[in-house]
């Protein structure tokens, strides 16, 4: 059974990811996301800040320590890691080719927060299977 889409962030989630974005910035900034599948869908439980090991503008590797404390941390809570995310500096919210070549977790949320306009944040999410990219929220 395919896993349901990530549909849904809410303000808190969003206000974290783009805080974590400006503080990282001018370098992209990245973390995990994790929650649970239930009859209504997936929802988001916790947003993991996490160390971009890269220290790059232009790509991003989540620290592997950070990455299995946060595993450790939203299984202890009966979550699972529904995806990642990542800013892009000085751009849209939207996966670039080295995203999509990256994206190696089929089923994962994959959340862009591009800060083009820092005062006015675009934030996608989407999935990528195959090189294929399908935008779950914000809806169209």
């Amino acid at each position: 059974m395919e896993r349901p889409s990530l549909t849904e962030l809410p303000d808190q989630a969003i206000e974290a990811m783009v805080a974590h974005a400006r503080f990282c910035y001018p370098k992209e900034a990245c973390g995990l996301l994790a929650g649970v599948q239930d009859d209504s869908g997936l929802s988001l439980r916790m947003v993991y800040a996490l160390t971009n090991a890269d220290d790059s503008s232009v790509a991003y590797t989540i620290e592997p320590t950070e990455h299995f404390r946060a595993l450790q941390h939203a299984e202890r809570n009966g979550w699972e890691l529904i995806g990642a995310f990542h800013s892009h500096p000085s751009g849209a919210g939207y996966p670039s080719h080295l995203d999509v070549t990256r994206a190696t977790e089929p089923g994962w949320a994959w959340c862009v927060v591009g800060l083009s306009d820092p005062l006015a944040p675009d934030i996608g999410v989407f999935t990528i299977e195959n090189g294929q990219i399908r935008r779950t929220y914000p809806p169209s």
